[in-house]
């Protein structure tokens, strides 16, 4: 029986030793749930709008947002995150006047567009492009290896029925 405690802990610190990149720095995994729990403890940003991905400690927020002051505020709270060593703002002002036809409409045009991108051989995985979508215009993020990558997610956004627009906020992961 006390073997478990010993183990348990022996776990956390593993956890913890884990969580912390070979340079001593905070993982890109554990620097993106610290800012996403920044966002969440903010009274003025709503963490489920906001997309957070981070790339060796640059940060990317892309999404909709309800205002620029809760544009503001998500940068803010994640430029105060330990770990983080630059932050890239991409969120966009939410259209306040989309009706709800408008947003099922979005809601199977983002549908249409991960299913694309989850098929194409060469663009990384599915999961390193977010895509959000608001009365029509889609927002790509996230990082990519090469521009080539970045350049084709915009090309298969442009491809789906009822884009109006295509802001392509796709970085490219820093070499290195």
């Amino acid at each position: 029986m006390q073997k478990i405690p010993a183990l348990i802990l022996s776990m956390s610190v593993l956890a913890s030793a884990s969580a912390l990149a070979d340079n001593g720095e905070k993982s890109d995994a554990n620097v993106t749930a610290s800012v996403k729990s920044a966002l969440i403890s903010n009274d003025a940003t709503k963490a489920r709008q906001i997309n957070v991905e981070t790339n060796q400690g640059i940060v990317q927020l892309s999404g909709f947002v309800d205002s620029t002051a809760a544009k503001s505020a998500a940068e803010s709270a994640a430029r105060n995150v330990e770990g983080v060593k630059q932050v890239d703002n991409k969120l966009l002002i939410r259209d306040a006047d989309r009706s709800t036809g408008q947003a099922v409409d979005d809601t199977v045009i983002a549908a249409k567009l991960k299913g694309t991108l989850a098929g194409q051989t060469g663009l990384g995985t599915a999961s390193d492009v977010n895509v959000e979508v608001n009365s029509g215009v889609v927002e790509l993020s996230g990082f990519v290896e090469t521009a080539d990558q970045k350049s084709k997610a915009a090309e298969l956004a442009r491809g789906v029925n009822g884009v109006k627009d295509v802001r392509n906020n796709i970085a490219l992961k820093p070499q290195g």
